[in-house]
């Protein structure tokens, strides 16, 4: 008897618990006012505030989180239609603090409404993920030449307990429940559906939108997107590689002193072969310091002078650099890397990337197949790529997405994506990838730009072609674009 009222009493506490868990997921998004957090013009019609949601929704006893936004549109302008929105890349980035104003003209207003819409756990958010432990730690490591990575793990540990300690649920903090704050925001503004722009990884979070929420999604603008299917670990350095690769066919083919350049691509690899394991020094003056400092230095900190020029304004300088750091020239480049490592990055919210990056992407990359890429690329070994690694996230400790994360995304949703030859982070073949399984959507690659690669050449505004024309074919104005 008393076994049956045992099992009985189980039985009803796994069928409170349970239920309550799917109560728990009946919630009701909903707006708080708040002052705009973005200059505009004083003849837009603005409404702004938070988003109200639970921080886990799969949690009865779930705390509520604010996430800022805010919702332009001209006079007269539809309430509810054609409405777009806006959030950006990292992860880890505030939207809403990399805006200074928004003009009566700024852009997507043209074509209706806009909203720009932080992501859950960045700066302007009530619960921010800082770690600004983490940019301590490698500041200290370059001027008393300690191991870095010791001191950033130790830093990361240090920070997760910190905010464990304020309650926050770092496992909450996902592409996942990003694109639910999206819709919930939809939603609680009663929208009819929404032009989604997305750029870098934002572009993947867009995708998980239009996969989770397709009722909600009227379109995609994708600038190098980033899916979050890719394992990205993974293919780093390849990326890497082949936007060198680009590099150095334009300079075969373009530059006017080949004597100079002869065999660039050759000697750039055996040289960053050879500098594997070596250590250089340089002095160093820190901005606001008297005393300079001897920094320890090697082959990351030089490949790092090297992709940080590999965008669209700075591209053409590449081969000259690449010459420079061969012949020993490093000093002035060098200090250019350190003052980014020592001015910090105060925009980003490295709690809320780590736990977007651990949940989705090293979860599920290969460390062996992260590995390999340096055996087949060795001029490329030892580079840091990425601030989030297999070891950080064995510190930081978050649950894994679902194993649906790393599905491609089908859809009829019509796309416009754009993507840059020479970008290293975020190839064509990304996109690419994304268009196999959309067949709605059109890519256009630009030669010779880098990241965030835009949507206009030349006059021509392919923006405005896709959001007038959404489903027409989009013709490419020359051999400097093309269109797949």
């Amino acid at each position: 008897m008393e076994k049956i009222k045992m099992r009985t009493f189980l039985l009803l506490t796994i069928l409170f618990f349970s239920f309550g868990k799917v109560i728990g997921q009946k919630y009701t998004p909903h707006i708080e006012q708040g002052p705009s957090m973005i200059k505009y013009d004083p003849r837009l019609i603005v409404k702004s505030g938070y988003l109200v949601v639970p921080e886990d929704r799969g949690n009865t006893r779930s705390r509520k989180i604010k996430i800022p936004f805010v919702f332009f549109r001209k006079p007269g302008s539809a309430e509810k239609k054609g409405i777009t929105l806006f959030t950006t890349g990292g992860p880890g980035y505030s939207t809403i603090a990399n805006i200074d104003s928004v003009g009566y003209d700024s852009g997507f207003l043209k074509y209706g409404g806009f909203i720009v819409f932080d992501q859950r756990g960045t700066k302007r958010s009530g619960t921010c993920l800082d770690c600004p432990e983490i940019d301590t730690a490698i500041k200290i490591s370059y001027k008393r030449n300690l191991p870095q990575k010791r001191l950033v793990l130790e830093a990361v540990k240090k920070c997760r307990e910190k905010l464990l300690a304020q309650g926050i649920n770092l496992s909450a903090y996902n592409t996942t429940e990003s694109a639910k704050d999206i819709n919930d925001l939809r939603l609680a503004l009663q929208l009819d559906s929404l032009n989604l722009v997305g750029i870098s990884y934002s572009g993947g979070l867009m995708l998980t939108v239009a996969r989770n929420h397709p009722e909600g999604v009227r379109s995609l603008i994708l600038n190098s997107p980033l899916p979050g299917y890719v394992n990205y670990e993974e293919h780093a350095l390849f990326n890497i590689n082949e936007a060198l690769n680009q590099v150095f066919e334009n300079c075969q083919a373009d530059s006017s002193r080949k004597e100079i350049y002869k065999d660039l691509k050759s000697r750039f690899q055996q040289y960053f072969t050879t500098i594997t394991g070596k250590e250089f020094s340089v002095s160093y003056l820190e901005k606001g310091t008297k005393d300079s400092l001897k920094i320890n230095y090697g082959k990351s900190e030089l490949l790092d002078v090297i992709i940080n020029h590999l965008n669209t304004s700075q591209v053409k300088s590449v081969p000259f650099i690449m010459n420079e750091l061969i012949n020993g020239k490093h000093a002035d480049y060098v200090r250019e890397v350190m003052d980014g490592y020592f001015s910090g990055d105060d925009k980003l919210s490295r709690g809320m990337r780590y736990s977007v990056y651990c949940t989705e992407q090293i979860a599920y990359s290969n460390e062996k197949l992260v590995h390999d890429q340096e055996l087949v690329m060795p001029w490329l070994s030892e580079y840091v790529f990425n601030n989030v690694d297999h070891e950080i996230c064995k510190c930081w400790k978050v649950a894994a997405e679902p194993a649906a994360v790393k599905s491609p995304v089908y859809s009829s949703i019509p796309v416009l994506m754009s993507a840059g030859d020479i970008d290293p982070w975020c190839r064509p073949f990304y996109n690419q990838l994304i268009k196999r399984y959309m067949p709605n959507s059109q890519l256009l690659v630009f030669h010779n730009r880098g990241h965030l690669s835009g949507f206009s050449f030349q006059g021509t505004d392919f923006l405005q072609l896709f959001m007038e024309h959404p489903y027409r074919k989009i013709l490419s104005p020359g051999n400097q674009v093309s269109v797949e």
